[in-house]
């Protein structure tokens, strides 16, 4: 017989019942909603590409369905095909200075499956992960693993990358430091000398370690690394420290390089004995890349001249778009208005400041919070963007992420004037 408290029991795991959903899906609901209704919303909300601003190669789509049509249907090797194991380590000896060889390259299923396996192949129940935020979903990594999340905020003064200072005083219990440069969703990278303070840390740290403890490691997610703009470099921690290769674990993969966010073919490159135990979990998972759509990414990263031609054209585009925000933003700015941005350093997000707290609207409401602020932007100038909340940072924080991926060159324009005349709304 049931009972009126029986409603209240929980049905689901411990785990599952309390998983945080994402922030941004929520303000995507609500964006799609009024797209629904008829509005015009200039969506810059999703890291994403529209594929009618930002194809992917054509020569790559080609080689897709050559696969499909040579019946390359079947199940990939574990590990990820030879072929493209074998182009994505001469793609990172000839464009990054790496050297991996293949069986210590794993292919998966875009960059999803890496990170979770690198958390779970390093990190037992309470083990302390050193992360900063804003940053792309390490907070719920960390849920999903039972890990102790030290949670670093950084700001503006370092664009938004974190500091071996931040990080100095958590080193010594941590296991996995989690580092992304280009920075989702911030678009920011490390600099040379900000990275080799990292760097020395680990190892400084793990020599205290050798034959006492496991090592601490370091998760560098660099899944924009191609896409840096107006004379910014990409620094890679075993480049820079060749002592790291032992403790460094890449993110990678062609998503973002060749707006081939749904083609899902990733990889990651690290230990052979760690990527051997990656490999493990995935195996058990089932989170492969598809047979036809790695054989033809192996092609494709063959053809260097073809795939630097098409990053050339695909740079320019995105710099185009965010250079334009900023004009924009640096315009406002220059007209009395409390915004602001950072020049457009990598990846496809600007980061911006919509400093309105205590402004007053048409009709007299206050705008007190963040989220008072990115409704107001959204129902006035139309314009949808991510609070840096949901990403882990301060409810407080007045900075956003603009993504470009799936805007025309025509909408710079529009978003700015849309958004001069919310602007000059308030009071």
């Amino acid at each position: 017989m049931s009972t009126e408290t029986d409603v209240n029991v929980v049905t689901v795991s411990k785990l599952a019942d309390n998983i945080i959903g994402s922030e941004i899906i929520k303000i995507a609901s609500e964006v799609n909603e009024k797209i629904k209704q008829g509005e015009k919303i200039y969506n810059l909300t999703i890291g994403d590409f529209n594929p009618k601003h930002f194809p992917i190669p054509n020569e790559l789509k080609q080689y897709i369905v050559d696969e499909y049509n040579a019946d390359s249907t079947n199940y990939p090797e574990a590990n990820g095909m030879t072929a493209l194991r074998q182009a994505v380590s001469n793609f990172l000896k000839v464009r990054g200075n790496l050297n991996y060889n293949p069986d210590e390259i794993l292919i998966s299923g875009g960059a999803r499956p890496i990170i979770y396996s690198i958390y779970r192949v390093i990190v037992d129940p309470q083990d302390t992960v050193v992360f900063a935020v804003p940053s792309w979903n390490n907070n719920h990594y960390s849920y999903l693993n039972n890990a102790k999340a030290v949670v670093i905020e950084a700001d503006v003064a370092t664009n938004f990358m974190p500091s071996a200072n931040d990080i100095r005083p958590y080193i010594g219990e941590a296991s996995l430091i989690a580092l992304c440069s280009p920075q989702n969703p911030t678009g920011t990278v490390f600099t040379k000398e900000g990275l080799e303070e990292i760097c020395d840390m680990i190892l400084e740290e793990n020599k205290k370690r050798e034959g006492v403890r496991k090592p601490v490691y370091l998760m560098y997610d660099q899944i924009y690394w191609a896409l840096t703009h107006n004379g910014n470099e990409h620094q890679n921690p075993v480049v820079l420290r060749p002592e790291m290769k032992n403790y460094t674990i890449f993110v990678d993969g062609v998503s973002k390089s060749l707006s081939a966010t749904g083609i899902r073919v990733g990889w990651t490159m690290g230990p052979k004995f760690l990527i051997d135990k990656m490999k493990a979990i995935l195996t058990h998972i089932g989170a492969w890349a598809p047979k036809a759509e790695q054989l033809a990414v192996a092609k494709y990263i063959s053809n260097l001249d073809l795939y630097n031609s098409f990053l050339t054209v695909q740079k320019d585009k995105i710099y185009t778009r965010l250079k334009g925000f900023y004009d924009g933003f640096q315009t406002l700015k220059a007209e009395g208005h409390n915004v602001d941005a950072i020049a457009p350093q990598a990846a496809i997000y600007l980061t911006v400041q919509l400093a309105l707290n205590g402004k007053k609207t048409a009709d007299g409401k206050v705008l007190e919070t963040t989220q008072d602020i990115t409704s107001y932007i959204l129902n006035e100038a139309k314009l949808a963007i991510v609070p840096f909340y949901a990403f882990g940072a301060s409810k407080s924080s007045t900075w956003y992420r603009m993504s470009v991926g799936t805007c025309s060159i025509d909408d710079v324009d529009g978003v700015i004037s849309n958004l001069r005349a919310a602007l000059n709304k308030l009071s």
